[in-house]
């Protein structure tokens, strides 16, 4: 559970106005090179490459429509919830059950040992700062997003749950650029366009 999800419960009302890699030798590899891609006198089906996180990005970017939209964005957030070590993986499991059982002070226990395993997963650190926000320590959630956003700046999640956080200490000014840097990532972010025409007008004195 990433922390954008559990601030969108926890202060909706408001931000909206009341506001988580073997190799092999296949028979078709050990054919001569001519003898490749054809047996029995048929075409090999085609080995289809997964897109990279680059093209998911530039997908989801791009996209004009909702629900293709959130797609894509399930499928970035599985590639940014690998941390690459399977002990970091268990440690974040353990934390995420420790939160459905209110036991924050353990969750945030063993997303230190998660992060500290895994200092380059951005990942890591924003299931950390989502701990820190139900301890109501915001402080610390403030600075685990920021040591995301230096790792993934494309971290819309992060640049959203930033946002909220802002603007529950009444920083309207910072709350909105950390939006509209999170709608340049994900334009249809539920609720995210909502959230900064609310705040345009009172910061910039004008509408979009």
């Amino acid at each position: 559970m990433t922390l954008s999800r559990h601030l969108g419960i926890l202060i909706n009302a408001a931000l909206l106005g009341a506001a988580v890699f073997s190799f092999g030798v296949s028979s078709a590899d050990a054919l001569p090179p001519q003898s490749q891609g054809r047996e029995n006198g048929k075409d090999a089906p085609k080995k289809v490459q997964a897109p990279s996180l680059e093209d998911l990005y530039a997908r989801l970017k791009g996209s004009e429509d909702d629900a293709e939209a959130k797609g894509i964005s399930r499928l970035i957030e599985q590639r940014l919830g690998r941390s690459g070590s399977a002990t970091a993986d268990l440690l974040t499991e353990r934390a995420r059950q420790a939160m459905s059982g209110r036991d924050y002070a353990l969750a945030v226990e063993l997303m230190d040992r998660a992060t500290t395993l895994e200092p380059q997963w951005a990942e890591g650190w924003n299931r950390r700062a989502t701990v820190f926000w139900l301890l109501t320590d915001q402080t610390n959630a403030v600075a685990d997003l920021q040591r995301t956003l230096v790792l993934e700046p494309r971290h819309y999640e992060a640049w959203a749950a930033l946002g909220r956080i802002y603007l529950s200490m009444d920083d309207k000014r910072r709350a909105l650029d950390a939006f509209r840097r999170a709608a340049a990532i994900y334009p249809r972010m539920e609720k995210l366009q909502s959230a900064i025409d609310r705040l345009v007008p009172e910061i910039d004195g004008r509408d979009l």
